[in-house]
């Protein structure tokens, strides 16, 4: 096949849906429930609120709409995943045109995320990371389109997708100050006018809601995180520990994606031009949240743990690919391609041996079943009449319930034992 402008186009495509295809059968197929971090959102989604004790709301405000939608079929929120995925993929290549005339290096750009195993092997669990990377991914597109043409309505869509990406995780601030970094210097060089100050507008009432419902819960969701990384319990060993454990890690998360990468040129050499607005876009939205996330473990002496680095190199392809575009040998496509290939099949197949024969996982737990008990030991009891409107308990075992339950009842925390509830909210102990 001859790869013209037309042909690149529809092979991105090709690779869209069949990533999406994958992805969303590969787990419906190979587990029996759904992972913990899906399940324990479905249950705040159960019961809808401007916040929770751990995330802000955008997660389950995006599982709710498809549980109204498909119910409890677990492809769907596989497929929700993957609809989220491919968007951010969608996003990355649209404003890889932008940077590059050849279209085979907008590709490229995208298939070297195949290389991370944050937008392949992890992405089946919905949770607040994959939840977070279409609106990470959108807040950049408009940052760009937005410094590139100066129109209101790209300054507003930043707005409010940056709003959007703070509703689905706090770590969208890393990418924030980038983008207030890039800004200001912008405007200081007076290539960005004051126009821009209409992105607070649909920002702030978007998050509006989320904020005095922080207020009026204590800030719950700020100190859950605080305490994640151990903030709250930091000495100096951690200082010098935890930036170091998160630098080994992002090496070994990145080695497919360079592997892949040397086999396009094995002598590849960064020619850096400060002065090239492009440049300095890419690096402000690519090595600036990373050195800022590491300089917060250095100073605090706080974990970083692993997932939260999922939005973050979404744009390392159009980086590397811009920085090393010259000396990309074209002619060895046949062997990118082929590792490509190899790494497209490896994690799916890696994926599916994994879930069918480690017997201990969470997505092992027989969901439905249990509701199916549950549902006979509530109509066979005497205690309490009328519908089953609650289930509380844990996010595990009482999500499920809420989840599987053809009554969907809404789900509330209880850390100590399960109960079915009418909506009198008279109840049955059941665990």
């Amino acid at each position: 096949m001859q790869l013209n402008e037309k042909n690149i186009i529809n092979l991105f495509y090709i690779f869209l849906a069949t990533h999406l295809i994958i992805w969303t059968t590969i787990p419906a197929a190979t587990n029996n429930n759904l992972p913990l971090d899906t399940i324990e959102h479905l249950a705040w989604a159960s019961n809808l609120e401007w916040g929770y004790n751990k995330h802000p709301p955008m997660v389950a405000f995006s599982l709710e709409i498809f549980y109204q939608i498909f119910g409890s079929k677990d492809w769907a929120y596989y497929l929700l995943s993957q609809i989220f995925v491919i968007i951010s993929f969608f996003v990355v290549f649209k404003l890889s045109e932008d940077f590059f005339e050849k279209k085979i290096f907008c590709l490229i750009s995208v298939l070297l995320l195949e290389g991370i195993y944050f937008y392949n092997f992890t992405t089946p669990e919905f949770n607040v990371n994959v939840c977070l990377i279409p609106f990470w991914a959108l807040s950049v597109l408009y940052l760009w389109k937005g410094f590139k043409d100066n129109k209101i309505i790209d300054w507003l869509l930043l707005g409010l997708f940056a709003g959007l990406g703070f509703l689905s995780k706090y770590l969208f601030i890393y990418l924030g100050i980038a983008i207030d970094i890039f800004i200001i210097y912008m405007i200081l060089k007076k290539k960005i006018d004051f126009k821009i100050i209409v992105s607070l507008i649909p920002f702030f009432l978007i998050l509006l809601p989320h904020l005095m419902w922080l207020n009026e819960n204590n800030f719950t969701t700020i100190n859950y995180g605080l305490h994640r990384t151990g903030a709250d319990n930091a000495n100096i060993l951690n200082h010098i520990k935890h930036p170091l454990i998160f630098l080994g890690k992002q090496i070994g998360i990145l080695i497919p994606f360079f592997l892949m990468l040397l086999f396009l040129n094995n002598k590849l050499k960064g020619k850096f031009n400060f002065k090239d607005n492009k440049l300095l876009f890419l690096i402000s939205i690519n090595i600036v949240p990373i050195a800022l996330i590491f300089l917060t473990s250095m100073i605090m002496g706080v974990k970083i743990r692993t997932m939260w680095m999922t939005p973050f190199y979404l744009f390392f392809g159009v980086l590397v690919i811009y920085l090393f575009q010259s000396q990309i040998n074209l002619n060895k496509l046949k062997s990118f391609t082929t590792v490509f290939i190899i790494l497209f099949i490896f994690s799916p197949f890696a994926y599916a041996y994994i879930s069918i024969t480690k017997t201990d996982k969470r997505t092992d737990y027989p969901g439905k079943k249990e509701a199916e008990k549950v549902k006979m030991f509530y109509i066979n009891q005497n205690e309490v009449t009328g519908e089953i409107a609650y289930v509380k308990g844990d996010e595990w075992i009482a999500g499920n319930l809420s989840y599987h339950l053809e009554e969907r009842p809404k789900w509330i925390y209880d850390p100590n034992n399960v109960h079915i509830c009418n909506k009198d909210l008279e109840c049955i102990k059941y665990k």
